[in-house]
Formats: structure tokens, sequence, C-alpha cells
């Protein structure tokens, strides 16, 4: 089942809600790649999910239908990181799903 497009603010916020109280976020193996790629650790990536803004509307994914948000922000080191995520529904929308990761400096 597809998620509905939710707002800027209310992802930025559910990721949030996913970090913080326990539920689930998940490294897709794409993103997985890319961030070891970039030299990047998880705890790089959690940060930026956390303190970072989601400054552009979401995309539907042709193929799923689910809908993809960019969150962008620095890590700890001041690289400019931009993750692009989905939610994902197991009888609520409970889990954040991390697709890829890119950075410039």
């Amino acid at each position: 089942m597809s998620i509905k497009r939710l707002s800027r603010t209310e992802a930025a916020g559910l990721v949030r809600k996913c970090l913080e109280s326990g539920r689930r976020v998940i490294p897709g193996g794409h993103f997985r790649d890319e961030l070891a790629k970039e030299g990047l650790t998880l705890p790089d990536a959690l940060h930026v999910l956390r303190t970072g803004r989601i400054y552009d509307e979401p995309e539907e994914d042709i193929k799923t239908g689910e809908w993809k948000y960019r969150i962008e922000g620095r890590e700890v080191d001041g690289r400019v990181l931009k993750i692009v995520f989905c939610f994902k529904d197991f009888d609520e929308i409970d889990t954040a799903y991390l697709i890829t990761v890119f950075s410039h400096r």
C-alpha cells in the first residue's frame, strides 16, 4: 500500500519520529554503497536526518508509487549531505527507508 504524500514539514517530523521513538530507519543497499563511496558513516547520515531540512517538494516514484523526500544538512565535519528517503507502511507508518545519499563541499 502506498503512503499518502506528506508536506515537507510532516515528512521531516515523521523521519525524526522514526529515529527518536524506536521506530525503524532502514538503510537500503544502494544507500549503504553510496555512503561508503562518500567515505561517510551511518552516524553522519543520522545526524543529517535529525538536523536537516526538506527544501523541495516530494517526488513520486514512477515504478513504486511511493513519495520520495530529500533532506539536506551538514554532517559533523561540515560537508553538505542530501539523503533521499521514503516511508514504508508496516501496520502503520513506522519506517523510513533510506534510498541514497550524496554530498558536495
